[in-house]
């Protein structure tokens, strides 16, 4: 029973030095929400397309990330990966924080970009490999729940920042110690990386098998290992290796999956509140501060909700909790545009926002990172996972960008009053409920080996 017991803390301590890159993901890509105004202000940026491009350009350093990762991941191992990944999140810290001009920011910011993608497909994907199935979905969502503590941490800290001064004080510095705050969380990830140990899946794949029974066993204990490893080198020794394997009978619906899975997480507007929450709060009529504080709400209730995920994804299952939130999120958004519409109060859109983000938290915003996690053959699951995921930060690039050419548009204000992007974001997530309900299949308390086997066997 000790040795159960110090096994189970051993997977859950390595698993949350693995999810401080979700943290990092989540620290990153915030810490916008609340310096993209005076940022705005202090280098004159045009509201509707070069707003959008300071807080989008991060992004297109994710979808390079990803593809990096997935190819560098399978072929060096997943904890070097990620200890680039903080190095990297570190360089942009400081860089993001000591820009002359737009365009170093820029630069900065997409090469912390590269920091999240990589961390984005690489944590997950580590966490999953190390845990055992009866944990894997808990422990896999550690991973989202550190991403939205990320969200929630900056979010606090950009409010503290700013009521160090008045409003020329957050223009002329206040933004400039938020991106530098992000220095303290990288070095710790960086240093905390050393002390975990490479992926068995991936020793095992590479020919160390006695360093993989090894971690296994402190995992496990030794029968469990010994059983764990001879069903991972069965696995492996059915795969080809190549990224052509996806698109043999039975595969090409993994990939079709994961690829529909990771755009439409993106194309029901999350990061549209995790980036703007603040402006769109201000735009109702909110107040700097006020706003400030309705975005640590948010960031809370993201929180909550995600601690609630991590103790029923592997209790409920992963479609059930997919098809619930999907459709809560639908109908939060079209009372959201309703809102919008009709120009009511900013309470009103924070109730719907709050109702939105606790369905996301719940269910997609976890769950769909645990199916990428499951669903990918051992040999290849590096690579497979970064075409999902350039997918995924491709949608959230385009969300990004176009949602200040929606929110900006005198056109669709005269005509919707801000509801349009809501409503749009809606329909997307009724259309993504019906595609789990019609096309995902349960993965919940099966072995990554077992998956594997479950798509070869629909040929």
């Amino acid at each position: 029973m000790k040795d159960n017991k110090n096994s189970i803390l051993y997977v859950v301590l390595v698993s949350m030095v693995a999810a401080l890159g979700g943290l990092l993901f989540g620290y990153d890509t915030g810490v916008i929400n609340g310096a993209i105004g005076p940022l705005v202000t202090h280098f004159d940026l045009d509201p509707q397309l070069e707003k959008g491009w300071a807080a989008a350009s991060a992004l297109l350093g994710c979808v390079l990330g990803v593809a990096l990762a997935g190819v560098l991941s399978d072929r060096f191992g997943r904890k070097k990966v990620l200890i680039v990944s903080a190095v990297l999140f570190l360089m942009s810290a400081i860089g993001t924080a000591l820009p002359k001009d737009i365009t170093m920011f820029v630069i900065f910011r997409i090469i912390g970009g590269v920091g999240v993608g990589a961390a984005s497909m690489t944590s997950p994907m580590y966490i999953a490999e190390i845990s055992p199935a009866r944990m894997r979905g808990r422990l896999v969502s550690v991973n989202q729940f550190a991403i939205v503590t990320g969200f929630l941490v900056v979010y606090f800290v950009n409010y503290f920042i700013a009521q160090q001064g008045n409003e020329a004080w957050n223009v002329q510095y206040g933004w400039r110690w938020m991106f530098g705050s992000e220095s303290l969380p990288a070095l710790l990830l960086l240093a905390l990386l050393f002390f975990v140990p490479e992926s068995p899946r991936w020793l095992a794949k590479q020919g160390q098998s006695d360093t993989a029974l090894g971690i296994l066993s402190r995992i496990g204990g030794v029968e469990h290992a010994k059983a764990e490893l001879a069903e991972i080198k069965e696995a492996i020794a059915q795969e080809s290796g190549s990224i052509g394997q996806l698109f043999k009978p039975g595969m090409k619906i993994v990939l079709v999956i994961g690829v529909t899975l990771a755009i439409l997480q993106q194309v029901t507007g999350i990061n549209v509140f995790l980036y703007f929450g603040t402006e769109i709060f201000k735009k109702m009529g909110s107040t700097t501060n006020a706003a400030l504080l309705q975005t640590v709400v948010v960031g809370a209730v993201n929180m909550t909700f995600t601690i609630i995920a991590i103790w029923t994804v592997d209790r409920l299952g992963r479609k059930p909790l997919m098809i619930v939130g999907a459709s809560g999120m639908a109908i939060s958004l079209l009372a959201m545009g309703g809102a919008a519409f009709y120009q009511k109060t900013d309470m009103w859109i924070l109730f719907f926002m709050l109702g939105y983000i606790a369905c996301f938290a719940l269910s997609v915003g976890p769950v769909t990172w645990v199916i990428l996690s499951e669903i990918f053959p051992n040999r290849i699951r590096g690579r497979a996972m970064a075409v999902a995921t350039v997918f995924l930060w491709s949608a959230n690039y385009v969300v990004t960008q176009t949602f200040t050419m929606m929110d900006e548009s005198q056109w669709l204000i005269e005509k919707f009053h801000h509801g349009f992007p809501f409503w749009l974001y809606g329909v997307l997530s009724v259309v993504l409920a019906v595609f789990v309900w019609r096309c995902v299949p349960e993965t919940k308390e099966k072995t990554l080996e077992e998956i594997e086997t479950m798509w070869l066997l629909r040929k």
